[in-house]
């Protein structure tokens, strides 16, 4: 069944500043061992990056995104356009592993799968810091420890490697604007929204995480610094708080439930294992990440329902519920 649906990977980029990383992303896609029927980059409101794209990459479709600035918008106009049963996404500065779109495709055999992603594996530009937990690479938008290591059912696949059929999104809509990063704001959990939103609408469906489907995410020495990991824990817990306003609270953290309870603890007790007999300081470093990550992140939440909260009270009536159908 599978190898009969097409696929159209949509690559979304906003600047200039990343073009080796786009060239280096469209050239792994054309290298696939299953090629894709089309690869859509979307040009998120730059008019010199899409007449230097236009210019410069063949057999590609370059496209403007003709919606709301961000992230969000720009897939959704990819989406628009898009031709393909199955539609992909990869981030601009990502490098797909020869076999991902056979990896991906395979994912399809069961037709209740409506969505299949896979591992992102980081590529640390100025070396991982030994203080930087593995189970917060969620922050570098990286497949974190804590994951499954074999295919497995999950509640949300990961913007940076993640495909969907398209009668998902005839079905339920797009992304949601005002979730999704715009520009370099380090803001997040579109996607999340969006899989919980296409659960709730198909309880049946099954969304898969395939660790062998890979691609690596190059990660720049501004992102390794204890500056964007604080940011990225704030503005991570404020995007949570808005999921939660759209899905329901207990749908927007039944995965964080159990990777505070469980993944959270087991990661500081080996920082401070390692801290105590391997004489290993980044492990107690590594520990007080941990630590420190969950408490800002916990913050960003709880400053984001107040927020929520007092924004409703104020607008009551323009407050969006759960039941709007964001177009695409």
């Amino acid at each position: 069944m599978s190898a009969a649906l097409g696929v159209s990977v949509i690559v979304c980029a906003y600047t200039e500043d990343r073009w080796d990383e786009l060239g280096a992303a469209i050239a792994s896609l054309q290298r696939q061992s299953i090629p894709p029927d089309e690869i859509l980059i979307v040009i998120d409101h730059n008019p010199a990056l899409y007449t230097r794209a236009e210019a410069h990459f063949s057999g590609v479709k370059v496209l403007e995104n003709v919606r709301q600035r961000g992230l969000s918008g720009a897939r959704n106009s990819g989406i628009a356009a898009a031709q393909s049963a199955i539609i992909a996404f990869m981030d601009e500065d990502a490098i797909a592993a020869p076999d991902w779109i056979e990896r991906l495709k395979a994912g399809y055999e069961n037709p209740q799968v409506v969505g299949v992603g896979g591992a992102i594996e980081p590529l640390w530009a100025a070396g991982r810091p030994g203080w930087f937990p593995q189970e917060f690479d969620w922050v570098v938008g990286c497949t974190y420890l804590g994951m499954p290591t074999t295919v497995k059912p999950i509640r949300n696949l990961i913007g940076c490697n993640m495909s969907f059929r398209r009668e998902m999104f005839d079905a339920i809509g797009g992304f949601r604007d005002g979730i999704g990063r715009i520009g370099t704001r380090p803001v997040g959990c579109e996607e999340t929204e969006l899989c919980i939103r296409a659960r709730q609408y198909a309880p049946n469906s099954l969304l898969t995480y395939d660790p062998q489907a890979r691609v690596q995410h190059r990660v720049p020495p501004q992102r390794s610094t204890w500056h964007y990991f604080r940011s990225r824990c704030y503005s991570e817990g404020l995007s949570k708080a808005l999921v939660a306003r759209y899905v329901g609270a207990n749908s927007a953290l039944a995965s964080e439930r159990a990777y505070t309870f469980v993944t959270l603890p087991q990661g500081f007790k080996r920082g401070l294992v390692d801290a105590l007999t391997r004489r290993d300081l980044d492990g107690l470093r590594r520990a007080s990440a941990i630590g420190l990550g969950l408490a800002i992140t916990t913050t960003g939440y709880l400053v984001g329902v107040v927020m929520e909260r007092l924004a409703a009270r104020r607008k009551p009536a323009a407050a969006p519920q759960s039941s709007e159908r964001p177009a695409i």
